[in-house]
Protein backbone atom coordinates (compact mmCIF):
# COMPACT_ATOMS: atom_id res chain seq x y z
CA UNK A 1 0.00 0.00 0.00
CA UNK A 2 3.06 1.99 0.53
CA UNK A 3 2.90 2.81 -3.25
CA UNK A 4 -0.20 3.67 -3.56
CA UNK A 5 0.14 6.13 -0.80
CA UNK A 6 3.63 7.58 -2.65
CA UNK A 7 1.71 8.08 -6.00
CA UNK A 8 -1.04 9.77 -4.36
CA UNK A 9 1.06 13.19 -4.08
CA UNK A 10 -0.29 13.19 -8.07
CA UNK A 11 -3.76 13.00 -6.57
CA UNK A 12 -4.90 16.78 -6.08
CA UNK A 13 -2.78 18.87 -8.21
CA UNK A 14 -3.87 22.18 -8.55
CA UNK A 15 -2.39 26.14 -8.09
CA UNK A 16 -4.87 28.86 -8.29
CA UNK A 17 -4.33 30.40 -10.58
CA UNK A 18 -4.69 27.51 -12.93
CA UNK A 19 -8.69 27.93 -12.43
CA UNK A 20 -8.90 29.06 -16.17
CA UNK A 21 -8.15 25.58 -17.43
CA UNK A 22 -10.99 23.79 -14.70
CA UNK A 23 -13.18 23.97 -17.31
CA UNK A 24 -10.97 20.99 -19.08
CA UNK A 25 -10.56 18.21 -17.01
CA UNK A 26 -7.49 17.26 -19.38
CA UNK A 27 -6.17 20.37 -19.13
CA UNK A 28 -6.43 20.76 -15.64
CA UNK A 29 -4.63 17.73 -14.86
CA UNK A 30 -1.57 18.87 -17.30
CA UNK A 31 -1.09 22.56 -15.97
CA UNK A 32 -1.54 21.60 -12.57
CA UNK A 33 0.72 18.56 -12.47
CA UNK A 34 3.27 20.19 -14.38
CA UNK A 35 3.32 23.31 -11.87
CA UNK A 36 3.91 21.19 -8.46
CA UNK A 37 6.43 19.21 -9.92
CA UNK A 38 8.08 22.58 -11.56
CA UNK A 39 8.33 23.99 -7.79
CA UNK A 40 9.61 21.10 -5.93
CA UNK A 41 12.33 21.07 -8.32
CA UNK A 42 12.62 24.38 -8.08
CA UNK A 43 12.94 24.38 -4.30
CA UNK A 44 14.47 21.10 -2.90
CA UNK A 45 17.02 22.85 -1.46
CA UNK A 46 14.04 24.65 0.92
CA UNK A 47 12.74 21.33 1.22
CA UNK A 48 15.64 19.19 2.77
CA UNK A 49 16.29 22.29 5.33
CA UNK A 50 12.27 22.01 6.06
CA UNK A 51 10.13 18.88 5.35
CA UNK A 52 7.24 21.03 6.65
CA UNK A 53 7.10 22.99 3.50
CA UNK A 54 6.24 20.13 1.33
CA UNK A 55 2.69 20.91 3.06
CA UNK A 56 2.64 24.40 1.89
CA UNK A 57 3.45 23.17 -1.40
CA UNK A 58 0.47 20.55 -0.95
CA UNK A 59 -1.80 23.11 -0.08
CA UNK A 60 -0.95 25.85 -2.63
CA UNK A 61 -0.93 23.87 -5.69
CA UNK A 62 -2.46 20.53 -5.02
CA UNK A 63 -5.59 20.71 -2.76
CA UNK A 64 -7.74 23.52 -4.61
CA UNK A 65 -8.25 20.96 -7.42
CA UNK A 66 -9.68 18.53 -5.01
CA UNK A 67 -13.64 18.06 -4.34
CA UNK A 68 -12.64 17.19 -0.88
CA UNK A 69 -16.53 17.41 0.38
CA UNK A 70 -17.80 15.12 -2.04
CA UNK A 71 -14.58 12.82 -1.51
CA UNK A 72 -15.26 13.11 2.14
CA UNK A 73 -18.56 12.98 1.46
CA UNK A 74 -17.93 9.09 0.01
CA UNK A 75 -15.65 7.88 2.91
CA UNK A 76 -18.66 8.70 5.64
CA UNK A 77 -20.91 6.61 3.44
CA UNK A 78 -23.93 5.42 4.79
CA UNK A 79 -23.44 6.77 8.48
CA UNK A 80 -23.82 10.53 6.24
CA UNK A 81 -27.43 11.33 7.57
CA UNK A 82 -27.23 10.32 10.98
CA UNK A 83 -24.68 13.31 10.81
CA UNK A 84 -25.15 16.50 11.72
CA UNK A 85 -24.02 19.76 9.21
CA UNK A 86 -21.25 21.13 11.54
CA UNK A 87 -19.94 17.32 12.63
CA UNK A 88 -19.80 17.05 8.71
CA UNK A 89 -17.70 20.46 8.32
CA UNK A 90 -15.34 19.24 11.17
CA UNK A 91 -15.11 16.03 9.15
CA UNK A 92 -14.30 17.57 6.44
CA UNK A 93 -11.74 19.97 7.42
CA UNK A 94 -9.99 17.33 9.39
CA UNK A 95 -9.83 14.89 6.13
CA UNK A 96 -9.00 17.90 3.86
CA UNK A 97 -5.61 18.50 6.54
CA UNK A 98 -5.61 14.62 6.43
CA UNK A 99 -5.01 14.28 2.66
CA UNK A 100 -2.08 17.27 3.25
CA UNK A 101 -0.20 15.34 5.15
CA UNK A 102 -0.53 11.96 2.98
CA UNK A 103 0.53 13.93 -0.12
CA UNK A 104 3.52 15.35 1.65
CA UNK A 105 4.61 12.52 2.48
CA UNK A 106 4.61 11.16 -0.27
CA UNK A 107 5.95 14.02 -1.71
CA UNK A 108 9.06 13.54 0.06
CA UNK A 109 10.30 10.56 -2.12
CA UNK A 110 10.23 12.92 -5.02
CA UNK A 111 13.48 12.00 -7.29
CA UNK A 112 12.48 14.61 -10.71
CA UNK A 113 10.50 12.41 -11.82
CA UNK A 114 8.79 12.89 -15.19
CA UNK A 115 5.51 12.92 -16.43
CA UNK A 116 3.52 11.65 -19.33
CA UNK A 117 -0.50 12.98 -19.11
CA UNK A 118 -2.98 11.87 -21.29
CA UNK A 119 -5.00 13.92 -23.64
CA UNK A 120 -8.39 13.97 -25.13
CA UNK A 121 -11.79 15.61 -25.19
CA UNK A 122 -14.97 15.06 -23.04
CA UNK A 123 -17.92 13.55 -24.81
CA UNK A 124 -20.84 16.03 -24.70
CA UNK A 125 -22.61 15.86 -21.63
CA UNK A 126 -20.27 13.33 -20.19
CA UNK A 127 -19.76 14.53 -16.26
CA UNK A 128 -16.57 11.84 -15.24
CA UNK A 129 -13.45 11.75 -17.02
CA UNK A 130 -10.20 9.77 -16.66
CA UNK A 131 -7.16 11.34 -17.42
CA UNK A 132 -4.25 8.68 -17.64
CA UNK A 133 -0.77 9.50 -16.31
CA UNK A 134 2.61 7.79 -16.55
CA UNK A 135 5.17 8.65 -14.02
CA UNK A 136 8.27 8.00 -15.60
CA UNK A 137 11.86 7.51 -14.06
CA UNK A 138 15.06 6.22 -15.90
CA UNK A 139 15.89 2.48 -15.78
CA UNK A 140 12.70 1.93 -14.10
CA UNK A 141 9.22 0.61 -15.24
CA UNK A 142 6.79 2.90 -16.14
CA UNK A 143 3.99 3.80 -13.04
CA UNK A 144 0.45 3.81 -14.74
CA UNK A 145 -1.83 6.16 -13.03
CA UNK A 146 -5.39 7.02 -13.97
CA UNK A 147 -6.79 10.47 -12.51
CA UNK A 148 -10.74 10.58 -11.92
CA UNK A 149 -12.68 13.76 -12.39
CA UNK A 150 -16.20 15.11 -11.94
CA UNK A 151 -18.02 17.96 -13.33
CA UNK A 152 -19.68 19.91 -10.88
CA UNK A 153 -23.22 20.89 -12.77
CA UNK A 154 -23.86 23.98 -11.04
CA UNK A 155 -20.46 25.42 -11.75
CA UNK A 156 -19.13 23.77 -15.16
CA UNK A 157 -15.63 23.52 -13.18
CA UNK A 158 -13.49 19.98 -13.54
CA UNK A 159 -12.04 18.64 -10.11
CA UNK A 160 -10.50 15.26 -9.07
CA UNK A 161 -12.43 12.76 -7.01
CA UNK A 162 -9.95 9.80 -7.31
CA UNK A 163 -7.01 8.57 -8.38
CA UNK A 164 -6.24 4.66 -9.47
CA UNK A 165 -2.80 3.46 -8.90
CA UNK A 166 -1.56 -0.18 -8.93
CA UNK A 167 -5.25 -1.22 -9.90
CA UNK A 168 -6.40 0.46 -6.24
CA UNK A 169 -8.93 3.31 -5.84
CA UNK A 170 -7.40 5.56 -3.65
CA UNK A 171 -10.75 7.07 -2.71
CA UNK A 172 -12.33 3.03 -1.90
CA UNK A 173 -8.86 2.60 0.31
CA UNK A 174 -9.80 5.36 2.09
CA UNK A 175 -13.69 4.47 2.30
CA UNK A 176 -12.40 1.08 3.66
CA UNK A 177 -10.11 2.24 6.31
CA UNK A 178 -12.22 5.10 7.92
CA UNK A 179 -16.20 4.45 6.64
CA UNK A 180 -15.92 1.42 8.82
CA UNK A 181 -14.35 3.32 11.71
CA UNK A 182 -16.74 5.97 11.40
CA UNK A 183 -19.65 3.53 11.91
CA UNK A 184 -17.82 1.64 14.89
CA UNK A 185 -16.79 4.75 16.83
CA UNK A 186 -19.00 7.82 15.35
CA UNK A 187 -17.57 10.44 13.17
CA UNK A 188 -16.69 12.89 15.79
CA UNK A 189 -13.85 10.22 17.33
CA UNK A 190 -12.47 9.66 13.63
CA UNK A 191 -12.84 13.33 13.29
CA UNK A 192 -10.65 13.54 16.50
CA UNK A 193 -8.06 10.99 15.24
CA UNK A 194 -7.47 12.68 11.90
CA UNK A 195 -6.82 15.97 13.45
CA UNK A 196 -4.22 13.63 15.83
CA UNK A 197 -2.69 12.25 13.09
CA UNK A 198 -2.09 15.61 10.80
CA UNK A 199 0.17 16.55 13.95
CA UNK A 200 2.34 14.14 13.08
CA UNK A 201 5.86 15.25 11.27
CA UNK A 202 6.46 15.04 7.21
CA UNK A 203 7.55 11.51 6.77
CA UNK A 204 9.16 10.13 3.63
CA UNK A 205 7.29 6.85 2.12
CA UNK A 206 9.07 4.12 0.04
CA UNK A 207 8.15 3.20 -3.19
CA UNK A 208 6.95 -0.36 -3.81
CA UNK A 209 8.90 -1.85 -6.46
Amino acid sequence: MSGLLLLAGLWTPLTASASASASDPYRLVNDVAQKTFDRLARQQAEIEANPEHLRTIVREEMLPAVDVRFSAYRVIGNQLNSTTPEQRDRFVAAFSDYLVVTYADALAAYKEQQLNIGTGSVPKGEKLVSVPVSVLEPNKPAIKLEFKLRQNSRTGEWKVFDMVAEGISLLSAKQAELSGLIRQNGIDRVTSQLQEHTKKPVTPLEVAQ
